[in-house]
């Protein structure tokens, strides 16, 4: 994840919570103390949260699962839809539509009315035939369900996991996730409740610098779960180049040995007989000469 230091949090006003009289009692494991009638976060907690949630995202992507931006509020549309475009996720930022989630199939059919009304008006034959104000209240139609699903245009399966800017303005979405059992990463201030959320990161979703330097963070860890997951397929690839080309070298063995001849027997030496020697030599004379008898 990217760091982030205690003094970041500081100096983005992280730690300035709502009025006390707006609080949730819930966020008070979260809460350091109370200075002019305002809550302070514990910045300690957030950074222990925030590299907890960090962790968990990032493995989420890594498995090649995306992540919803969601957050409608002003100050947090410009940041967030940067970053979802910039990573490739699917976000909202206009208007949650009620059923994005749980009736997901209604949705896809918006979509795809979306992508027709595309097509339709990008074809200019078509267009010239279209007299003007049909054209215009096409042309409106596309706007509209541009600005509300653009964001989500190219999702086609439920998201693995929300991150949520502001839990009490999401609501209705945060429901439907916990409805569908996804897990939402949230920025929690202190009048939110953090008990809905999976990951509750305690830091203001008000100010402008708090909300760009958590989603920044957020953004980070999930960059690194696409290289991770690009790391792993290329490994993966890899390993199974070099599975391929050992089978193709055993089987490549294994023909050449199956066409060798059978080994020539090794020739075995031709006993030769050699015949006894028809000339026997003769026993030497007696040297004695014979004496004349008298």
């Amino acid at each position: 994840m990217a760091q982030v230091e205690y003094k970041d949090l500081l100096d983005a006003g992280v730690h300035f919570g709502h009025l006390t009289r707006k609080w949730d009692p819930r966020m008070a494991p979260y809460i350091f103390m109370e200075k002019n009638g305002i809550h302070i976060i514990d910045l300690n907690k957030t950074l222990a949260s925030l590299e907890e949630a960090s962790n968990a995202i990032k493995g989420i992507v890594r498995s090649g699962r995306k992540v919803m931006f969601v957050a409608t509020k002003k100050q947090a549309q410009e940041i967030v839809t940067e970053e979802a475009k910039r990573l490739k996720m699917p976000y909202v930022t206009d208007r949650w539509l009620g059923g994005m989630m749980t009736n997901f199939a209604t949705i896809r059919k918006s979509l795809k009315k979306l992508q027709t009304l595309e097509k339709m008006l990008k074809d200019e034959v078509l267009v010239k035939n279209v007299a003007k104000r049909e054209r215009l209240t096409l042309t409106r139609e596309k706007e509209k369900l541009e600005r509300v699903l653009g964001g989500v245009a190219d999702l086609t399966r439920l998201p693995a996991a929300l991150f949520v800017v502001d839990v009490k303005r999401e609501n209705i979405a945060v429901l439907e996730a916990i409805r569908l059992g996804i897990p939402v990463f949230a920025m929690c201030d202190t009048n939110s409740n953090p008990n809905l959320v999976d990951f509750a990161i305690p830091a203001n979703d008000d100010a402008y610098k708090s909300i760009s330097l958590i989603t920044l963070a957020i953004g980070k860890a999930i960059e690194e779960g696409l290289m991770e997951r690009k790391q792993d397929k290329d490994s993966q690839a890899a390993q199974e180049e070099e599975d391929a080309k050992r089978q193709e070298n055993q089987r490549r063995a294994a023909a050449e040995g199956a066409d060798e001849p059978a080994g020539a027997e090794t020739p075995v030496a031709e006993t030769v007989q050699v015949e006894p020697s028809a000339e026997v030599e003769a026993p030497a004379a007696d040297a004695t000469p014979v004496g004349n008898t008298d």
